[in-house]
């Protein structure tokens, strides 16, 4: 193992904990990727995001061949779905934070963009957010559903399940679901009052000066 892979095991496994101990997933729930040169590295199954082992992260072939540590997530399929449909992006967060799981749960969404556009540094960070119909947990049908989407989206909700996000870097994604789930708080929140969002013009000049 290179120093560099080294280092980037500890990272996931810093960044993983820390997203634990916030409260953005509980038990065994959510799963962390990277994709490196010699494959993805992903958080094994049935492992805590708070407890992972560095040493003992999988690593999964493109193609979704085990080729070592513990096996991986069975949810792994969505990350590689993610990858092969944005090759720029080098890192997928999925997780089941609280209120971002209960907004994938709301009847009366919009599926092509589920939450509005409350603050700025959510458009930067997320920008469209679409509605992935829901699968039972490990059916393979879902990385399709998630390929579709991909193709336009880095990010996107799982219907009464969570978020999928992908980074062109570990802290970009990191920072982007994290944002996610805040907005997510923000909405839930807000639901009852009278609320201002930004305007469509305002959403376009934040795309032009910070594109994704």
């Amino acid at each position: 193992m290179t120093p560099e892979e080294a280092k980037l095991r500890e990272d996931i496994c810093i960044l993983a904990k820390s997203l634990f101990e916030r409260g953005y997933g509980c038990g065994a729930s959510g799963n962390i990727s990277v994709m490196t040169d010699q494959g993805m590295i992903v958080s094994p199954t049935n492992s805590s995001m708070g407890r992972l082992d560095p040493a003992r992260l999988s690593l999964v072939a493109p193609d979704g061949a085990h080729l070592s540590g513990d096996k991986p997530s069975k949810e792994a399929f969505l990350h590689l779905a993610m990858y092969e449909e944005r090759p720029e992006m080098t890192s997928v967060v999925h997780l089941h934070s609280t209120h971002s799981v209960a907004v994938s749960c709301l009847a009366e969404v919009d599926p092509s963009d589920v939450l509005p556009p409350i603050t700025a540094y959510y458009v930067m960070r997320v920008g469209t957010l679409p509605l992935v119909p829901y699968f039972d947990p490990g059916d393979r049908a879902l990385a399709e559903a998630v390929r579709d989407k991909a193709r336009h989206h880095h990010a996107m909700l799982l219907a009464n399940h969570g978020p999928v996000v992908a980074g062109k870097s570990l802290t970009d994604a990191v920072n982007a679901a994290e944002e996610l789930e805040e907005t997510a708080k923000l909405f839930l929140m807000l639901r009852a009052e009278k609320t201002r969002f930004l305007t469509q013009d305002q959403v376009a000049d934040l795309k032009v000066k910070f594109p994704s």
